[in-house]
């Protein structure tokens, strides 16, 4: 195992972390997926028209590849509070400790944020249609949700990991904002 505390990002943490890294590596974590299977209404939508925001959804036989981030020695505190309220802002997240498995093949136990599926926001199983719909028109306090999903399906890009579903809606929402806005 390798000490200190890690983190492991699968949407915006892998493209802003917010807290000192002392190092990173693509890693995965099983039985797991990446979805957007979370109504944001703070972040990248409203309670009036809610955006999508990614979360690790438990599904038995899958994985998710992201990156563990090894937060800067001495910075945990803050490191977990900051973390804290970013993630939990609305509890439909649930903090748990995961055990990943680095490209390199060490493994590891990081902090992950997953979908609490009892959450009036949980709303997995929605087809990539509605969900680009979605993320196409709402705009939140960090901004448009588009932004976000282009900006998590770039870096994945970036670091050599596929995501079908991610490529796909990313191609799909700049087609529905090209044809709205012209």
């Amino acid at each position: 195992m390798t000490a200190g505390l890690w983190v492991f990002g699968y949407g915006s943490l892998i493209w802003h972390p917010g807290f000192p890294v002392a190092e990173q590596a693509v890693a995965r974590l099983e039985g797991w997926h990446r979805s957007f299977c979370m109504r944001s209404i703070h972040h990248r939508g409203t309670v009036e028209e809610p955006g999508l925001v990614l979360a690790l959804d438990a599904a038995a036989g899958s994985f998710c590849d992201g990156v563990a981030f090894r937060v800067e020695p001495g910075t945990e505190e803050a490191t977990l509070a900051a973390l804290r309220e970013r993630e939990l802002v609305s509890s439909a997240y649930l903090e748990r400790v995961l055990p990943l498995r680095l490209a390199d093949g060490r493994g590891l136990e990081a902090l992950a944020y997953v979908i609490d599926p009892d959450h009036v926001q949980y709303c997995g199983g929605l087809a990539l249609e509605e969900q680009a719909r979605i993320i196409a028109r709402a705009v939140g306090g960090r901004g448009p949700n588009r932004d976000y999903l282009w900006s998590t399906a770039a870096h994945l890009a970036e670091l050599g990991i596929g995501d079908d579903d991610l490529d796909w809606l990313a191609g799909r929402v700049r087609a529905l904002v090209e044809m709205t806005e012209g």
